[in-house]
């Protein structure tokens, strides 16, 4: 029997960690800081990876593999970069019994190696722009880590591109931006907000830093996807010049952009409830499960040929489906930990649908009654399922595009107001900003929030900072975040 989940009013972090752990999404490992990415978990990642591939590759980019260990001499070349990363490095010093003769960091993020190979590739104008993706492993070494959201080791993705010109490397970093927020939108119904990072919370090594964030259930930020525009930076340090149309050597310009498993977080976070995970059908593993429902050997048998018929017409019509025939469980087991698994359909088969060539139909995102249709013909379910599934993707979307609103606060007029709003409702703080860095610093350490972004949309128009005072254009938006 599965044990209890802690309710999310109870203790919210908890709730995270029993859903991942019980709905066989992740398990602990035995280095601390590492997780076992478990089956289940693993099918969604591959959704994930499915969406954001063909996205990519729409958008004219290819797959390669760049090697995991990288020398610390590539690590050192950057300055911002190596200071943003010296604290997080796992660094191997030997290696078949023997000292060797230079550290290798293990990949942190391949800016570095990237750049070193790009500098033997690119000699002219033809070869640009060079548009490559990988899909890999990372090791940052953290000390605080929560499955999914922050681990030592992850799996993510990694675009790398050199370009002629400043502005088309700036394109790419918002058209990537925008593939991120589409992705989101669309795959995961994470509505999310596209925007430009402070100076204080940029990527190290970065000229600027966009990216997408989202809000939570408990109202808290998660940064979700980031795009960089790295200018120059690594261009000079790694020496990738090409020869232009006038015959002259240039530097090339470079972006970088990524989004990892955390993302598995973020769909638990912002759409679980009580009884566990609830999945965007784009992404779930399994969209539909069919239980089906007996007493007798013979109602045994009608029900499971009915439920084989059913699967059969759900898979041909493309729908990721499963038939729970288990015996040593009742049907109300079946129905609990399927929900808690997030399943987003469900098809109740007992005799008396065999009898009336009918099914019945639950939606994961409405409990008890309220999400079941009873009596659906099971000739030509597949348009009803597919027809039903499309409706719970949008309703997840709109329904956290619904709780970002209510919990979005605008309006706050001076740092008391700021202090009151957050401690009282949290949230996100929509405020005019003209602050310092070194105000930035300040009201992250009174207060844990931070700049989530420079929302690139801002609709206020002018008008006075919060902090201090002063009139700007600017618009932050503030929050704790993961």
């Amino acid at each position: 029997m599965a044990e209890q989940i802690t309710p999310r009013s109870v203790d919210y972090s908890r709730w995270y960690t029993d859903v991942v752990r019980q709905a066989e999404l992740a398990d602990y490992a035995p280095v601390k800081g590492c997780m076992i990415i478990r089956p289940y978990g693993y099918a969604l990642w591959e959704n994930i990876k499915a969406g954001l591939d063909r996205r990519f590759k729409e958008t004219g980019h290819v797959n390669a593999y760049f090697p995991l260990f990288i020398p610390m001499s590539f690590i050192e070349k950057e300055a911002e970069h190596v200071s943003g990363f010296a604290p997080e490095l796992a660094v191997v010093t030997h290696g078949g019994g023997k000292r060797l003769e230079e550290p290798l960091a293990v990949r942190p993020t391949s800016e570095t190696i990237i750049g070193h190979a790009y500098a033997q590739w690119i000699r002219s104008y033809r070869d640009l722009p060079v548009l490559i993706n990988q899909w890999c492993n990372v090791v940052r070494w953290e000390m605080r880590t929560r499955l999914f959201l922050r681990t030592s080791e992850f799996l993510w993705q990694e675009g790398h591109t050199a370009h002629a010109t400043a502005e088309e490397a700036i394109e790419e970093t918002l058209r990537m931006l925008g593939v991120y927020a589409d992705f989101a939108i669309n795959d995961a119904a994470i509505p999310v907000i596209q925007g430009k990072k402070s100076e204080r919370e940029k990527f190290a090594g970065a000229v600027d830093s966009y990216t997408i964030e989202a809000m939570m259930g408990n109202g808290w930020a998660l940064q979700s996807g980031t795009s960089h525009f790295l200018g120059q930076n690594f261009a000079r340090a790694f020496d990738i010049k090409f020869l232009d149309q006038n015959n002259e050597l240039q530097y090339v310009w470079t972006t970088s952009w990524g989004l990892s498993t955390r993302m598995i977080g973020g769909i638990i976070m912002t759409h679980g409830d009580d009884q566990g995970l609830i999945l965007p059908p784009v992404l779930a593993p399994i969209q539909v499960v069919i239980v089906p429902i007996w007493r007798s050997e013979e109602e045994r048998t009608n029900v499971l040929e009915a439920a084989g018929r059913a699967k059969a017409q759900l898979a041909a019509a493309g729908v990721r489906v499963k038939v729970d025939d288990r015996e040593e469980v009742s049907p109300g087991f079946k129905f609990n930990d399927w929900e808690m698994r997030g399943v987003p359909v469900r098809m109740e088969i007992g005799p008396r649908d065999v009898t009336r060539n009918t099914v019945v139909l639950a939606r994961r995102d409405r409990p008890g009654k309220e999400g079941k249709t009873f009596d659906v013909p099971a000739d030509g379910v597949a348009e009803a399922v597919k027809a039903l599934l499309a409706e719970v993707q949008a309703a997840l979307l709109q329904r956290a595009t619904e709780f970002r609103q209510a919990n979005t606060h605008t309006g706050i007029r001076n740092y008391e107001e700021f202090k009151e709003v957050l401690a009282e409702k949290g949230g996100f703080l929509r405020v005019h900003w003209a602050g310092t860095g070194e105000d930035e610093d300040r009201i992250k350490e009174e207060t844990k929030a931070t700049i989530r972004c420079y929302p690139l949309e801002v609709e206020e128009g002018p008008g006075r900072c919060f902090y201090t005072g002063r009139e700007t254009e600017r618009v932050a938006i503030f929050a704790r975040a993961y």
